[in-house]
């Protein structure tokens, strides 16, 4: 079993994207390198939000992503920033990233809706746009191999 990992952002602001875009580039640097990550993809809606879809080898290993560095960093923003937010997980077999009208049924049926401080009217009415997954960008694990290894022992002693 895998753990399936959904999140979806809107920002209130076209003013907060720069600083957006700048941390969500750190976070995906920082999954990619997080042990337990088995795969993802970012895309968005044609309401203009992100999504993230992950797969994790256990609860344990997206927790351990979602509580540190990078993210843990940029998810005090979400509040000020967001208004939509909403996140859902589940366990599935097979490593295969879910399609998009199953992202959109679980998101609807079991999604958290955040707390944010301004929420639009579809966060309120609990309303969840299908995610565009064909597209968007991949996210893989970062193969970590010997000479990564060595050349940190180098070059930190």
């Amino acid at each position: 079993m895998v753990l399936v990992s959904v999140t979806r952002l809107h920002l209130k602001s076209p003013r907060y994207f720069p600083a957006f875009l700048w941390h969500t580039a750190l976070s995906s640097w920082q999954i990619m390198n997080t042990v337990g990550f088995l795969s993802g993809k970012l895309t968005s809606d044609q309401q203009g939000g992100a999504w993230t879809v992950s797969l994790w080898e256990d609860e344990s290993a997206m927790r351990q992503y979602r509580s540190s560095g990078a993210h843990r960093q940029a998810m005090q923003y979400l509040p000020r920033w967001c208004d939509e937010a909403t996140v859902v997980h589940w366990k599935q077999e097979h490593t295969t990233l879910p399609d998009a009208i199953e992202v959109q049924r679980r998101m609807e049926s079991e999604g958290h809706f955040t707390k944010v401080l301004h929420p639009s009217p579809a966060h309120q009415n609990r309303q969840i746009p299908e995610p565009l997954l064909p597209n968007g960008i991949p996210l893989h694990p970062r193969k970590k191999n010997s000479a990564d290894h060595n050349q940190f022992k180098i070059q930190n002693g």
